[in-house]
């Protein structure tokens, strides 16, 4: 069963359960089916909120309602056990304004008694609620096939996920660069659609913090890097020590105020004011979940954030720099700001320098091969949607200097590229070496966005 580990700031999810049914059909079998259900929810770390009893008229799901009223609810599932009317279900999602999530269970085709008619009822449900205007989500799974277990943990982790960004707070240390249009936001209409806040900081502010950092800490966190990166005392080490207080000092941002990641200014201040490159200690932060993205794109971060939730592991964004038409591949590229976990084992994560100011630190090495997931949260053509795609990372050298991946993605490469000029995306995609593309379509679902399929 696919873990459930989370980089996540919000409390677990409060699920209200119902186990629908009526006694006329296999009411034996339907109860064995909703045993198991429930086997399988107990393994993921949800406050599962109900009992495994069927209900089986108004007045046992009326009393069950009331529980879910002494606390607030994050998601609604009805295990529809069985065929039931849709008397419940309107009153339900009227009554409690949260996602409505049905479970029905597919039956061997015997010849005989249709012994649940369990899908049938959640289409009835669907219509009753599609009729008032009213969303709901489904699963029609049997609770003993191999893959359940895993779908089941993908929705929980997508529902989790909007939880997550209603309670996200992120912080935009500086403004965009001039003429970075695709970094651009809104703090009000970013928190109508997600509920994400975003606090302003200056990077002035930023770099008197790291500066107040304890030596004692540089001391310990530069012997902590030097077991993760190769190569650091070949850096020019005033520069080294300036990128190990930033980290600090973010770091302590994290964890003192309640950050879940950060959008940098990452030039040209860092390099004219105070002599070192962001990307090194963003890359750390982003090993460690905190999503952390360059040139104050909010945007970018989020997206990071949202797969680091849905797949479980550290993703990062990244430019898409150069396609090949004759061996159809692309490359993603940045200076040095991706997790480690993403390095190619085959060789070794070393310091760099920037490419272009010449200053530590940034991280260089390939990106690992493997399949990954594409995805932004995108404002281009001002139309707010999610951006989604997938792909295979090649074993490869690096393309150039920081961190880069050459990709085969699941379209033609000239077909990518033509999607993203004609569309006008942005210049940053976030990558995850997990698949979440249709997680990510549920989510979007849940945020009432559009999707684009840039694959």
């Amino acid at each position: 069963m696919m873990s459930l580990k989370t980089m996540n700031p919000a409390e677990p999810l409060r699920v209200g359960v119902l186990p629908l049914a009526r006694p006329t059909f296999d009411v034996p079998y339907a109860e064995q089916v909703c045993e198991e259900a429930w086997k399988l929810m107990e393994q993921i770390p949800v406050d599962w909120v109900g009992s495994s009893d069927l209900l089986f008229d108004a007045k046992s799901v009326e009393s069950q309602l009331s529980e879910f009223k002494k606390e607030p609810l994050d998601l609604l599932l009805v295990l529809q056990l069985t065929f039931t009317d849709a008397s419940m279900t309107v009153k339900l999602a009227e009554t409690f304004d949260v996602p409505l999530l049905f479970w029905s269970f597919p039956e061997k085709r015997t010849g005989g008694r249709l012994r649940l008619n369990s899908l049938c009822g959640v289409n009835l449900a669907a219509h009753a609620l599609g009729k008032s205007g009213i969303q709901c989500d489904y699963l029609n799974l049997n609770p003993q096939d191999p893959g359940t277990a895993d779908e089941l943990v993908s929705w929980i982790r997508v529902f989790q996920t909007r939880k997550n960004l209603s309670s996200t707070k992120l912080a935009v240390i500086g403004e965009h660069p001039d003429g970075f249009h695709t970094c651009t936001f809104d703090s009000e209409k970013l928190m109508e659609i997600s509920g994400v806040t975003v606090e302003q900081m200056e990077l002035p502010d930023l770099f008197t913090e790291a500066e107040q950092i304890p030596q004692d800490t540089v001391n310990e966190v530069r012997s902590e890097l030097d077991l993760k990166i190769n190569g650091l005392e070949l850096v020019e080490q005033d520069p080294l020590e300036k990128s190990i207080r930033i980290l600090s000092a973010l770091r302590r941002k994290a964890e003192k105020e309640g950050y879940q990641g950060f959008s940098v200014r990452c030039w040209p201040e860092f390099f004219t004011e105070y002599g070192c490159a962001a990307c090194g200690a963003m890359g750390i932060l982003n090993s460690e979940g905190i999503a952390s993205g360059c040139e104050a794109d909010v945007y970018g971060t989020i997206s990071t954030l949202i797969l680091n939730w849905l797949g479980g592991e550290p993703s990062f964004i990244a430019d898409l720099v150069d396609i090949d038409t004759k061996d159809d591949t692309g490359v993603f590229w940045h200076c040095g700001l991706a997790p480690l976990n993403m390095a190619d084992p085959d060789a070794p994560i070393e310091a760099g320098i920037h490419s272009n100011r010449k200053k530590p630190l940034v991280n260089e090495f390939a990106l690992k091969p493997g399949e990954v997931t594409l995805f932004r949260l995108s404002q281009s053509r001002n139309l707010t949607r999610m951006v989604i795609g997938g792909g295979t990372m090649l074993k490869a050298p690096k393309s150039f200097s920081g961190t880069s991946g050459v990709i085969r993605f699941d379209k033609s490469a000239s077909q990518v590229l033509d999607t993203v000029i004609r569309e006008g995306l942005e210049h940053h995609y976030a990558i995850s070496y997990s698949n979440v593309e249709k997680s990510l379509r549920i989510l979007a679902r849940q945020l009432n966005l559009p999707v684009l399929e840039l694959t």
